[in-house]
């Protein structure tokens, strides 16, 4: 017999509750990590749901935000731009993008700013290094030109997408191209040139691959939705 107090909905809601934290409890590393990510996105983080800004990993991602103007300042006011605590922090914020999502996940507090957070934070950080790349010449300038414009374009595609109700999911050349990106930043302020190249290049053949996904998979649903 049904409790009473619980109308359909409430009863729904109970069971993917219960569902949700019995996928928690048994979080593998994969899932943990985020190699797995089969299945849906967590309902808390599709559009048009509650911000819900005070999660543990949102805590996380505006701290990395907040740590970016501070990596600006110190390198940009270094002798070369390869100084040891501007590349600590920048170091810091980059990796830290795996423990925001590691901490959603455990906690279970996924949030729609989180979702929206994340990825520009990320944005931020290569620009930030690109900017620092091109005032000590670290890297090729046509190169951190064409890097820059494309974590632009990103940002200006996300924001029309979502004036448009289009939902653009990462996919996972996006994903491929996050560390290639941030690694060839990182060992150009470490002073490594020839391997901050090489990821460069292999960083720009994957973001750009990625965009043209992105604009394929916004079109197709830009046409879905005028012919609903």
């Amino acid at each position: 017999m049904a409790d009473p107090g619980l109308t359909p909905s409430g009863t729904d809601r109970a069971r993917e509750q219960m569902q949700d934290a019995a996928e928690r409890a048994r979080l593998t590393f994969r899932r943990l990590s985020g190699l797995d990510r089969s299945g849906p996105p967590p309902p808390e983080t599709l559009a048009g749901q509650p911000l819900r800004p005070w999660t543990i990993p949102n805590a996380i991602g505006f701290l990395r935000l907040a740590l970016i103007p501070v990596f600006l300042v110190l390198a940009l006011n270094s002798d070369d731009g390869t100084d040891v605590l501007p590349l600590v922090i920048f170091a810091v914020i980059g990796w830290s993008d795996y423990l925001d999502g590691i901490a959603a996940r455990v906690t279970g507090q996924y949030s729609r700013l989180g979702a929206l957070l994340d990825p520009l934070v990320d944005r931020l950080l290569v620009i930030s290094g690109v900017i620092v790349c091109w005032k000590f010449e670290l890297l090729p300038r046509w190169a951190l030109a064409l890097l820059a414009a494309r974590e632009l374009f990103t940002l200006v595609l996300a924001r029309v997408a979502l004036s448009r109700g289009v939902e653009l999911k990462i996919n996972w050349l996006g994903r491929w191209s996050v560390w290639p990106v941030f690694g060839s930043l990182f060992f150009a302020l470490c002073g490594v040139h020839w391997l901050a190249l090489i990821m460069l290049y292999a960083g720009l053949a994957l973001a750009f691959a990625a965009s043209a996904l992105y604009v394929r998979d916004g079109l197709h649903q830009a046409r879905q939705q005028g012919s609903t």
